[in-house]
């Protein structure tokens, strides 16, 4: 290691050659961090869940985890809008994937993903996600059981607040749904940004339970900066999760998910949104849906390791400002 790079690896609570190495070398972890399947020691940890047994359409989510390993290699740990990295003041480290007695039991790997977050909570880490299809919101959230119910910043086409489908209450329709049922998350400090599309009839829930829905329509009506303001007014000083599901992008720039919904967002307008969101109190996010085989071409994968970046960047802010 050089000069330059001591330098630089004496100045970051965490720091690997990978980090600032050619993306296409030595093992995949999240934006080269170090791995580790010990959660001692760590601010944060970075958690894949290789599951897709909730979903309606397309699957292939389940590869989602890796190929955002794999891209997040090309997106870095340095943010150019902040000048600073997350790896500077926080230890930080791939944790690996939830692990899951079985794949093919829905019920069973859900209450997996709380168990494995239950000890993420009792380790005192902040978990940032990587998905996974999106019905793993739910355990992540029953896992974490915050002291209090959460403001849910919630990215998506659909609202995901369906009631039980086809003789399931569990599938990627319904974890907010089920979230807020289980007084996990407050609807009236809640807010839903992106959604459109003719699953609209399914999301009744939300508007009951007073959740703030943003449209797509709306979204550009009230322009990205409105809906900073929309966002920062639900939210206050209340413990925030942020979940992003990237179907939220319009096809164009995500066309690797499972239930793509034309008209959405573009990515710049995404990270504008997520980087008006400094200053809240992250206490978790993650980013879901992505579906490598419906996109060769890695489009949508990087798109995504981009917007779980600035996630990142967002919750180990959150805690800096918390520990003081």
């Amino acid at each position: 290691m050089d000069n330059d790079l001591e330098k630089m690896a004496a100045q970051c609570r965490t720091f690997t050659k990978e980090m600032v190495d050619n993306p296409y070398r030595g093992i995949a972890t999240f934006f080269g961090l170090p791995y580790t399947e010990s959660l001692d020691n760590l601010d944060i940890a970075l958690i894949g869940v290789p599951l897709d047994l909730g979903v309606t359409d397309r699957s292939g989510t389940r590869m989602g985890p890796r190929e955002l390993r794999n891209q997040s290699r090309s997106v870095g740990i340095f943010n150019h809008c902040t000048r600073s990295s997350p790896c500077v003041a926080h230890r930080i480290a791939d944790a690996g994937d939830v692990p899951f007695r079985s794949v093919y039991r829905i019920e069973e790997a859900l209450d997996d993903i709380a168990a494995c977050y239950h000890g993420v909570a009792a380790a005192g880490v902040t978990p940032i996600t990587a998905g996974g299809d999106h019905s793993i919101t739910y355990p992540i959230l029953k896992g974490l059981a915050p002291k209090e119910k959460v403001c849910l910043v919630h990215f998506d086409s659909h609202c995901d607040t369906a009631p039980p489908i086809h003789g399931c209450g569990c599938a990627h329709g319904s974890p907010m749904k089920n979230a807020v049922e289980a007084g996990l998350v407050d609807p009236k400090h809640s807010i839903q940004i992106g959604i459109r599309g003719s699953s609209e009839p399914l999301w009744d829930f939300s508007y009951e339970s007073g959740m703030r829905v943003v449209h797509i329509e709306e979204f550009y009506e009230l322009g990205w900066k409105g809906v900073i303001k929309e966002i920062r007014k639900r939210a206050g000083k209340r413990p925030v999760y942020l979940s992003f599901d990237i179907d939220c992008l319009d096809p164009a720039f995500a066309p690797g998910t499972g239930t793509p919904v034309a008209g959405g967002m573009s990515t710049f307008e995404a990270l504008q949104v997520l980087r008006g969101m400094r200053g809240l109190d992250i206490i978790g996010g993650d980013l879901v849906e992505v579906s490598p085989p419906y996109d060769h071409a890695g489009i949508t994968a990087l798109a995504g390791a981009t917007i779980l970046f600035e996630i990142l960047c967002l919750a180990a802010g959150a805690r800096e400002k918390r520990t003081g």
